[in-house]
């Protein structure tokens, strides 16, 4: 441990006082990121999914035929169903409160856990509702139950009074959640219609046993006010809206759905999968109607089943090319979806990116694939398309393995490297890493900062250029491009192969201001029109620099910004002395040591994986087009629909 971090940690600065005891809604407020992944954009909308998510478990369990959602003129979000509703009598083990003051004020309280009340859910951590009312500068729910008609209101998680009847309800039964974000939390970011009129829609299609209702008072332009969902086919309705007008290689798509009863569980899994030769593949996945961004154990069974089952049929046809057909071929130009709904799924954090039940996995892939042996025999003139499509795949990626030296040593020999480019002296390509920097003065902090070994470094003369709002042929031209794809060692656009890729991170490295924000859209826009399977694949990152140094005697700590900057200067940070305030203007301005501790040595530093997080397929690239294309207009509509201080632009 350095000096910097021993010091302020001797015993007189260290003892009981020091250990903080938060209530549970001032640890949500305080730390968000911990429940619903940050303050961003994301973690507003996945308020939202919270209370659904709630409302869709008691649909799939029975209770509920139909859920309602609702966004106000005001802001406010009201989600509804016709459900049991939540349970209003005083809580055994706390008679002074109602079960739902409990549910809505307390981590880890909820119906989900002992599996009596639901089969399978999707809120099993017990902290959705309470981390959406904490979170929620004003949060009202209502309750229809046994023909009577109960209110509680919360202000940023605090009971504003007991929970009182207000009246008989013999028509009506469910729950009622109205709430509106935090602006204390979020700041100017406000709900969009579009994504949350996207979310309704793909709820309906995950359980086709419920109807969900759409309003709004917000029009973007775009999106309905009202709607109605409600697909009997499931998954399959869905597939066959995404991939209208595609070309495919099986007349009618792959689906199913299978009950695991066989395996003594309750629960399903529902499917639909089919191939094209005219789109890049995708894959969505859900379980307990929770998105999966990230896949996990469902996934890889589901990839397990249809690999086996195409390899099969490859032997049975004996087209012996069928064994050199991987995962990775299988998901080039698949559009596919799966939908598992499992007792109490195990998922990577609260906001479930990743779905980390092992026993999915195998009830997934033997459910899948006896139903996928099947259809592949029944229809032999789709199977065959679909082999031949893949066995081309395989012999197209062994081709350009064959032709890539194995030794990236090797490979560095043949390649014209960039000038600029501080290259790392590790021959093969685990564990290494291209910083992108900006500038040559941050390049020089940067090398006496990095590992030699495993960190090579790319200076960037200004700006890259943008590749949507310039001409193709500049492309070919600019050198700045020209030095990034020869430092990668990668093509562009279709001949770009992420196998080719000469590091395994690439990360972009700027200034913590508004020109480094620039450089780093910039970058990723490139990367996303250019590369993508490099993001797919997740080799791209951005670097966190703080933008603060704090010092207190021999005590320094750094602040991303300048909200963390106030917290520790409200609280102190364990030194001697006055607080020193050092602000970095650039990265050119922090010393080796500064750059190694906060950006660049792993054991230490933040780094964020960019992903391409979109609830439809192509979604990501029309935002990307609209943001930075060649048409001002468009962005001039974004910014007056999405920011708060537009009006005050001079244009």
């Amino acid at each position: 441990m350095s000096e910097d971090l021993l010091a302020g940690h001797g015993q007189d600065t260290y003892d009981a006082s020091s250990i903080e005891v938060l209530e549970d809604m001032e640890h949500v407020r305080l730390r968000p990121g911990m429940y619903i992944g940050g303050k961003d954009d994301r973690a507003l909308h996945h308020m939202v999914a919270e209370i659904v998510d709630n409302s869709m478990d008691e649909a799939v369990a029975g209770y509920a035929t139909w859920i309602e959602i609702e966004l106000h003129e005001n802001g406010h979000v009201s989600v509804r169903d016709n459900g049991r509703g939540i349970p209003t009598d005083p809580h055994p083990k706390d008679p002074s409160k109602s079960a739902l003051e409990i549910i809505f004020c307390t981590l880890n309280a909820g119906g989900k856990f002992s599996g009596d009340s639901y089969q399978t859910s999707g809120g099993l951590h017990g902290v959705g509702s309470s981390v959406v009312n904490a979170l929620s500068d004003h949060l009202r729910v209502e309750v229809a139950r046994n023909k009577e008609l109960f209110a509680l209101e919360f202000a940023r998680g605090v009971p504003q009074g007991k929970l009182e009847k207000i009246g008989a309800a013999p028509n009506r039964r469910g729950t009622a959640v109205t709430f509106h974000p935090d602006p204390e939390i979020f700041g100017s970011l406000k709900l969009k219609p579009a994504r949350l009129f996207k979310m309704a829609r793909s709820k309906a299609y995950l359980f086709s046993g419920v109807e969900i209702r759409w309003k709004t008072g917000i029009s973007d332009g775009e999106t309905p006010t009202e709607a109605k969902f409600h697909f009997p086919g499931g998954l399959a309705d869905y597939l066959t809206e995404v991939m209208s007008g595609a070309t495919t290689y099986a007349d009618h798509p792959f689906t199913g759905s299978v009950s695991f009863e066989k395996f003594n569980a309750p629960g399903k899994v529902e499917w639909a999968i089919n191939w094209t030769p005219t789109r890049d593949g995708f894959i969505q996945s859900y379980c307990n109607t929770v998105p999966t961004p990230e896949g996990g154990t469902h996934e890889a069974g589901f990839w397990a089943a249809i690999l086996k089952g195409i390899k099969a049929y490859g032997e049975l046809v004996n087209n012996k090319k069928a064994t050199t057909i991987t995962r990775e071929d299988l998901s080039t130009g698949a559009g596919a979806l799966v939908s598992c709904f499992i007792r109490e799924p195990e998922f990577v954090g609260q906001t479930k990116d990743r779905l980390a039940t092992t026993e999915a996995q195998r009830m997934v892939e033997n459910s899948v694939r006896d139903h996928f042996d099947n259809w592949l025999a029944s229809d032999t003139k789709s199977a065959g398309a679909i082999l031949d499509f893949l066995v081309l795949r395989a012999e197209e990626r062994l081709k350009r393995r064959q032709e890539k030296e194995t030794q990236r040593k090797t490979a560095t020999k043949k390649l014209r490297l960039p000038g600029k480019l501080v290259d790392c002296s590790a021959t093969n390509r685990e564990g290494t890493e291209l910083f992108i920097v900006e500038g040559d003065s941050a390049g020089g902090s940067a090398k006496m900062a990095r590992n030699r070994k495993t960190q090579a470094l790319l200076p960037l003369r200004g700006k890259i250029l943008n590749v949507l709002g310039a001409a193709s042929s500049k492309l070919g031209t600019n050198a700045e491009i020209s030095d990034l794809t020869q430092a990668l060692g990668v093509g562009l656009g279709t001949r770009f192969n992420v196998d080719d890729l000469r590091y395994e991170k690439v990360i972009i490295m700027t200034d913590a201001d508004v020109d480094g924000a620039h450089i780093a859209a910039l970058l990723m826009t490139f990367f996303f029109t250019q590369m993508r399977p490099m993001i797919d694949a997740g080799h791209l990152y951005l670097a966190c620099p703080p933008l603060f140094r704090l010092t207190q005697g021999a005590k320094r700590i750094y602040c991303i910004d300048e909200a963390e900057r106030d917290e520790w200067l409200e609280k102190g940070i364990g030194g001697k002395g006055k607080i020193d305030v050092s602000r970095f203007k650039g990265l050119g301005e922090m010393d080796a040591k500064d750059l190694k501790e906060t950006t660049m040595d792993p054991t230490s530093r933040t780094l964020i994986r960019v992903t391409i997080d979109e609830d439809e397929p192509g979604e990501t690239a029309t935002l990307v087009e609209q943001l930075m294309g060649k048409k001002p207009e468009l962005r001039f509509q974004y910014i007056q629909e999405n920011a708060k201080f537009a009006e005050d632009l001079d244009v």
